[in-house]
């Protein structure tokens, strides 16, 4: 495990390697002092409940042979004070929303509308209506004894864990906890219920059973196997939703990922929770779990997708600025080094629990990017840390951090491409020392500022459309067709989709004046008929022609959720989804023949393209804020504003539906995402 080992802040391997080959006299001195000023920091915490830590210490101090439990409890113990936890009714109320999603599905019931539905039975969640408990002041001996205990057991116990160092043993398998969940025992429950999935292995006779990796990806393929519901709609504002809970495999990256790792720290694997502030392309965050074989090698799983190899997977491609890894053990050097240069921090690098892995994450980053000071406004900072910040809507959040004199200025490890921007943090606010930019591939620096000259814009969506790109393609080469047949054993084809659509509502003529009754669409070879809307239209019609929904019954979803009948419901948000790859249709029985003039259809999507009648407001960057171009209300799938900056960062919100909107350029007459 030689990639995580090599990430353990500096001051925890000091502790932990006293009993490696470069021990000595003249350190153990030294190392006294490292484990002895965080325990008693610790333990002067611990108020009334220092005679339970201190049962716990005494428990493992008396017996040589638990040695090592001892110096795990000290470690367990000197990181307790910068973890708490919430409780309360309120708390147990919203998670019941988890275990309630897959139910939910199958009855064609949406996340958001079981969040409404969760906010109107419980109330607006607030943590300050929570009990508010601090670990150091309630983990008592024996649930700090069971958790070391359990954990030994299962690292002594797997053959794997001969691979396992105890270094990584206490960052990635010891820890009682993952963030700021209800405390509860889990170890024994978990481990009971999953162990028998790696009877098999522990049997084999082929596989290096000894390695951890193999250990996790058997589990893991077993683990993939279970029924689960990804959303990334939850209620805001919730903690960590704890082992019981994440059990119910529901909910978004964040929930996925706890899941898996309870499940493989209860079994004595040892990994990580990864992951990057921001998307380099998006406005959220994103996690996964970290994994690495015997000779130390990285590997990830993004639940419930296989374990991959991160040098090998696009991952390593995908836009970011920085990855870090979440660590149990306090970044005491990062923490040290902030305090020294300033005592305003922003809150994501407040007792930092982390490490920066970027390097491992990215195969096109800057091991320093230096900024140039010609970029700098002018002026002097109050604060000697600079951050530099991704783009979220409207806002700048931190991702990284540097020393700032007012002039010199270089970040450490940073992915490039992704539009970032320069800031420090003064009372309580950002202050932007740049305008947005980003670099290129060649090395070069490109800001976005407005200039004097402007341009006409035509926009057709708020948000990018590579996650509904695969939507599109799957029209290509998909068939408007008309019979007279109910059967459609002859047919006619009116219109052959041979490009991918590009906007919400797609306008086709069709290609035959020959009147038919019943008109289909079908969808071509491996495109499983995704559709979201069809409109037949006759020469001169104002309104779509109506008539009885036909089609395939069968979805991909086998839930109903995804019916040959939503193409025509009205309602672009829903779609057909066939149940094979192949073979799906649906379409129109208009009473009577008719002679189709038009057709518009929409592809599957995500709701970010421009809807009509939405009201829609467009805003461009400037050094001292976002400025509004205006509003409007759309009358057709697009939006044209007349008069917008050139080389100006642009944002459009839609007033009245969704939250996904991104940032972009208008370049060549069409919207480039950033």
């Amino acid at each position: 495990m030689k990639t995580i080992t090599k990430l353990i802040p500096v001051i925890f391997l000091s502790v932990i390697m006293g009993g490696s080959l470069f021990y000595s006299c003249s350190q153990e001195k030294k190392e006294e002092i490292a484990v002895v000023l965080p325990l008693d920091a610790a333990l002067s915490q611990a108020g009334e409940n220092r005679v339970e830590l201190e049962k716990a210490l005494h428990r493992y101090q008396s017996n040589p042979s638990d040695s090592l439990k001892y110096r795990a409890a000290c470690f367990l113990i000197e990181n307790m004070p910068f973890y708490t936890y919430y409780k309360g009714k309120l708390l147990e109320q919203y998670l019941t929303f988890f275990t309630l999603l897959q139910e939910a599905r199958s009855k064609k019931i949406y996340p958001q509308a079981m969040v409404d539905s969760v906010r109107r039975m419980y109330g607006p969640f607030s943590l300050d209506s929570l009990q508010y408990c601090k670990d150091v002041l309630t983990v008592d001996s024996a649930y700090l004894c069971s958790n070391i205990d359990w954990a030994f057991k299962v690292w002594q116990d797997q053959p794997w864990g001969k691979n396992v160092s105890f270094a990584d043993f206490c960052e990635y398998i010891l820890p009682y906890r993952i963030g700021d969940e209800t405390l509860s025992y889990w170890r024994e429950d978990i481990y009971r219920k999953y162990n028998p999935l790696l009877d098999s292995l522990r049997a084999s006779t082929v596989l290096d059973i000894e390695d951890p990796l193999v250990a996790a990806r058997c589990l893991c393929d077993s683990l993939r196997k279970r029924s689960r519901f990804f959303t990334t709609t939850i209620p805001q504002g919730l903690p960590h939703v704890g082992p019981e809970i994440a059990q119910s495999v529901s909910g978004s990256c964040r929930e996925l990922s706890d899941y898996v790792v309870y499940v493989c720290r209860a079994l004595g694997i040892p990994c990580a929770i990864d992951f990057m502030p921001l998307h380099g392309g998006g406005n959220d965050g994103h996690q996964w779990v970290s994994f690495a074989d015997k000779y130390g090698t990285l590997y990830f799983q993004e639940y419930p997708d296989k374990i991959k190899e991160v040098r090998k997977d696009k991952m390593c491609e995908a836009s970011k600025i920085k990855v870090y890894r979440n660590t149990f053990s306090l970044n005491r050097v990062m923490q040290a080094e902030m305090q020294r240069l300033d005592t305003a921090v922003v809150p994501f690098f407040r007792d930092p629990h982390i490490v920066d892995v970027t390097a491992d994450y990215a195969k096109t980053y800057k091991k320093r990017l230096e900024i140039p000071t010609s970029m700098l406004y002018s002026g002097k900072p109050r604060s000697r840390i600079a951050y530099l910040c991704g783009s979220s809507r409207m806002d700048w959040e931190p991702v990284a951090w540097a020393e700032f004199d007012g002039k010199h200025l270089a970040f450490s490890d940073v992915q490039i491409e992704p539009v970032m921007r320069i800031a420090t943090y003064e009372r309580g606010r950002l202050r932007f020392w740049t305008d947005p930019f980003e670099m290129t591939v060649s090395g070069e620096f490109h800001v976005f500022a407005p200039s004097d000259s402007v341009q006409d814009v035509t926009l057709f969506a708020k948000y990018p459309l590579w996650q509904d790109e695969k939507y599109q393609k799957r029209m290509i080469g998909g068939v408007f067709e008309g019979s007279n047949d109910p059967d459609f054993r002859q047919t006619e084809v009116l219109f052959l989709i041979e490009k991918q659509p590009e906007r919400l509502r797609t306008m086709a003529y069709s290609r035959s004046l020959t009147p038919f009754r019943y008109v289909r669409y079908i969808g071509p070879e491996k495109g499983h008929c995704n559709v979201a809307e069809i409109e037949f239209y006759e020469a001169g019609g104002l309104l779509p022609l109506s008539g009885r929904v036909i089609g395939t019954p069968g979805c991909y979803q086998q839930d109903g959720s995804h019916e040959y009948t939503n193409a025509f419901d009205g309602n672009t948000e829903t779609s057909f989804d066939y149940t094979e790859p192949y073979g799906g249709w649906t379409g129109l029985d208009l009473g009577t023949p008719k002679v189709i003039d038009k057709i518009i259809y929409t592809p599957a999507n995500r709701d970010n393209y421009v809807r009509s009648l939405d009201e829609y407001e467009l805003s461009y960057c400037t050094r001292r804020g976002w400025r509004t171009l205006g509003q409007q209300t759309a009358m057709l799938d697009s939006l044209v504003y007349k008069r917008v900056p050139k080389g100006a960062l642009l944002l459009l919100q839609n007033h009245t539906r969704g939250k996904q909107e991104r940032i972009f350029v208008y370049e060549e007459g069409k919207q480039v995402w950033k």
